[in-house]
């Protein structure tokens, strides 16, 4: 027996899915669309409409604009296309294929994206179902309606903020980096087989792939803040979360290089041989185990949207920076003892701590806040030439130039 608030949970992350989101949104618009299409239209089955609902409904209300737009231009052109060949030649194979390389042509030209091949299908349903321009032009009307409706759904029922969703990936992908941290750590304790370090290099790797899926969350979450009356601070919270991701991927990246390295040394020690000294091993465990802390920290710093919140997570990561430092300086020290004594593997060691301090300065604070102002001033800087030029075709229209 499901409880009431078993029920409440499971619909809370059934409105935390985007696919589900997607699904239930693209039904609803779907269905008024084609309601509204049988009272316009005078087609008797305006199937158009829903279909066009269906592509144009996204799961952000820029997506959804901006697909619209296209849509509507994509089927716009495709029935001018075929009205144009129906009024010099009829259907045949070879003005089938005069249309569709037409069609296709064009779509490339006015930049429609993936509906390219929607004007092709649009000006062939036309000139294959009728020559008459009215009933073309339903076709048109369908379209519009259901571009229309699918619009005014997002803006009536405004789709979800997906900020919460690509800081959760964000965390996620920091806390991995901090698991493969600890798991690398942990080997350095005793004797290091070749293939339990290459495991750890092909985990590191996979880490690395894993920034694709980060990525499209973040992108869907920046395209949520555009054109959102709900949000007054979407450029600031769009660049937060890309300078983070950014500075988590060069993370993930040095992380794959650490890895690399320690395999490369177990190849030189042989089979079964110890990476390093038991103090060597015991100092680097704390380096390590800090520069996870730290990359957990900041990944909660860029995905918090409270004040107080983020001030208690820039505390912590400041904390753990600290921490790293002191060890790393132990850990050089160390090294560098044991280089003296067998200088064989200094490049490896030189490797090491020059890819612990990437990620340690990467992190810093002071970084963080310069690449934030650098991002935003750049920005700004796009938002006054495109408001520039807007002016200009304004003052143009107007007659002032």
């Amino acid at each position: 027996m499901i409880t009431p608030a078993e029920a409440a949970a499971a619909l809370r992350r059934l409105l935390k899915d985007p696919a589900a989101v997607l699904t239930l949104r693209a039904t609803a618009a779907a269905t008024l669309s084609y309601a509204v299409a049988l009272q316009l239209s005078a087609e008797p089955a305006p199937l158009t409409a829903p279909l066009t609902a269906l592509l144009v409904v996204q799961v952000t209300l820029y997506s959804t604009l901006t697909t619209g737009i296209r849509r509507v231009n994509s089927v716009v052109v495709g029935v001018l296309i075929a009205i144009g060949f129906s009024s010099v030649m009829g259907l045949s194979w070879w003005s089938l294929g005069l249309i569709i390389l037409a069609s296709l042509t064009v779509g490339q030209f006015i930049r429609v994206g993936e509906f390219v091949n929607e004007v092709a299908i649009s000006a062939m349903l036309v000139l294959g179902v009728t020559r008459l321009a009215t009933q073309a032009w339903d076709r048109v009307v369908e379209t519009l309606i259901g571009a229309v409706v699918g619009l005014l759904f997002n803006l009536v029922f405004a789709p979800p903020v997906w900020v919460d969703t690509a800081g959760e990936s964000i965390e996620g992908l920091a806390r991995r980096a901090r698991h493969l941290l600890l798991d690398i750590a942990d080997q350095l304790a005793g004797p290091v087989p070749v293939e339990r370090a290459a495991e750890r290099l092909h985990e590191a790797r996979r880490l690395d792939q894993a920034i694709a899926e980060v990525d499209a969350a973040l992108r869907q979450a920046e395209d949520s803040l555009r054109l959102n009356p709900r949000i007054s601070e979407g450029l600031l919270s769009r660049t937060v979360l890309r300078t983070g991701l950014d500075t988590l991927e060069i993370c993930v990246v040095v992380i794959r290089v650490i890895a690399r390295s320690l395999t490369d040394l177990a190849k030189r020690r042989g089979s079964g041989g110890r990476l390093f000294d038991p103090d060597v091993s015991a100092a680097l465990e704390d380096l390590l185990d800090h520069l996870g802390g730290a990359l957990v920290s900041f990944a909660v710093l860029v995905t918090t949207q409270v004040a107080t919140n983020a001030e208690e997570a820039e505390r912590r990561l400041a904390s753990e920076l600290t921490a790293a430092w002191h060890s790393r300086e132990r850990v050089a020290h160390l090294l560098l003892l044991r280089v003296q004594e067998h200088p064989e593997a200094w490049q490896l060691h030189g490797s090491l701590l020059a890819e612990v301090d990437r990620i340690l300065d990467e992190l810093d604070l002071d970084h963080r806040s310069r690449r934030l102002m650098e991002e935003l001033d750049k920005a700004s800087v796009s938002q006054r030439e495109r408001f520039t030029r807007l002016g200009r075709l304004r003052r143009f229209a107007r007659g002032d130039d």
